[in-house]
């Protein structure tokens, strides 16, 4: 039997794990020899050996006297380097936060998935604060696309390493952040799936933020019915409740402003290619301007990104200080760009975000929305290091189309939908209206297949539970 069991789908492992064919501990032990023998060292900034031999072996026990706690029991999982881990400081891809006090407790979350039987392997690396779409990290390393097959490329960010451990097959799952696209890009530059929760979805408690009113979270994973399976327990479910939808008659949005300007072709092809797909299997896409999407970034024209003036006045005694010195010098240019956005100017954004949810939900009702996740593939990581305006130029246009959900309240799922340039991933992102998540990863559930244009996973599921 393969002992590659992170490279296997939460499914996949669970139907091993509860059926008997694979113990906890010694699934623990293979994926600790992988993340060992991984040559790229930038993935993890902690890994939590002992506590996760720990859970394997409760795991284990139980499993052994028939006490599962459900599907999840005994599955690894990486954590984002934003979430508290109890005993550790939680440094954010930071080194100005690791003289911090250590977390007293597990983050909401974390203890949610711990009840639900996971094991905790490590921390994953990030962009520092989370605040970047393009993963690169001076303190920690940059993580390499495993993708990538000429040269290294951004992972994405700011969930970069949470990308690249499942992507590359050290783990099946890994937790992230999403503030303007940090679930969604990396699964899409990566090649993965990523789902990006409603904001207030999950609690928030004990993780790290950026922006409050923007910051959501979400799985990165192998499949939608991963995603669907990690999204229970994180609300505390004993079994996920999102029933698969049919195509016959989904209908879809597909904006005609924004999403597309400067796309690469190749991008354009793959999405187009599974548009097709899915309008061979029943979908219905009417394409339309969304005026919003032009008035939002009037609003960060005339006002500065939400995102940054909450992220300023979150660092801003930071900044002030010698810290800014240790930190990393385009996060804290970008993050200083929040001081120009003054109280009035806050309110006048935030006055302007309600009324935009309210538009966009009425012109789009039970529809979803579909468009390139981004709007290139990963680039290069050695011109991005050395160009900052490069830098930035490239940072905004990846968080583009990601961020218009952010502000706007939306949930998403980027599922892989091809290829284009070097062969690297593209995304297909599909999105609702917020508060909708149900109805978004029943309809991902089936359109998934279609979407990446391969036959359906063939696994057996473990006695006693369903993806419905």
């Amino acid at each position: 039997m393969s002992k590659s069991f992170g490279a296997m789908s939460v499914a996949q492992l669970s139907v091993l794990i509860q059926g008997g064919a694979a113990d906890p501990v010694e699934v623990a032990e293979a994926v600790f020899d992988s993340i060992a023998n991984y040559a790229d060292k930038a993935v993890f900034t902690t890994l939590l050996e002992s506590r996760a031999m720990e859970e394997a072996r409760a795991s284990s026990r139980r499993l052994r006297e028939g006490r599962s706690l459900g599907l999840l029991d005994g599955i690894p999982i990486a954590w984002k380097d934003l979430f508290d881990i109890e005993g550790l400081p939680t440094t954010a891809g930071s080194v100005v936060l690791a003289k911090e006090m250590p977390a007293k407790r597990d983050a909401a979350v974390v203890a949610l998935l711990r009840q639900a039987g996971m094991v905790a392997v490590g921390r994953t690396n990030m962009s520092e604060f989370a605040f970047s779409g393009l993963g690169i990290n001076p303190h920690y390393g940059t993580p390499v696309n495993p993708r990538g097959t000429d040269l290294p490329r951004i992972p994405g960010g700011s969930s970069s390493g949470a990308g690249v451990v499942v992507a590359a097959g050290l783990v099946p799952v890994a937790m992230g952040t999403d503030t303007g696209g940090s679930v969604r890009i990396p699964a899409a530059f990566n090649g993965i799936v990523g789902y990006k929760a409603t904001r207030g979805r999950h609690a928030m408690a004990g993780v790290y933020p950026l922006a409050k009113s923007l910051d959501s979270l979400g799985p990165l994973c192998r499949s939608v019915r991963d995603a669907v399976w990690i999204d229970a327990a994180m609300r505390g479910l004993t079994a996920p409740d999102v029933v698969e939808r049919p195509l016959q008659g989904l209908e879809l949005i597909v904006p005609e402003n924004i999403v597309f300007d400067g796309a690469e072709a190749g991008v354009v092809a793959a999405f187009e290619a599974a548009l097709g797909r899915l309008q061979k299997a029943g979908a219905k896409v009417a394409r339309t301007v969304i005026p919003a999407f032009n008035e939002i970034f009037d609003l960060m024209t005339r006002y500065g990104p939400l995102v940054t003036a909450e992220a300023f006045a979150l660092h801003r005694e930071r900044l002030a200080g010698p810290d800014a010195d240790s930190m990393d010098h385009r996060v804290v240019m970008r993050t200083r760009l929040g001081s120009k956005t003054t109280l009035p100017d806050y309110l006048a954004i935030l006055e302007a975000r309600s009324r935009l949810i309210v538009d966009v939900e009425r012109l789009v009702g039970d529809r979803l929305l579909a468009f390139p996740t981004v709007a290139h593939v990963a680039p290069p990581i050695g011109p991005l290091e050395q160009d900052d305006e490069l830098f930035f130029a490239t940072n905004n246009k990846t968080l583009r189309n990601t961020a218009l959900g952010n502000f706007l309240d939306w949930c998403g799922v980027s599922i892989p939908c091809g290829t284009g340039e070097a062969g690297m991933p593209v995304g297909l992102l599909l999105s609702a209206t917020p508060h909708r998540d149900e109805a978004l990863l029943g309809i991902a559930l089936a359109a998934e297949a279609v979407i990446r244009d391969v036959l359906p996973e063939l696994a057996i599921e473990p006695p006693g539970f369903s993806c419905h």
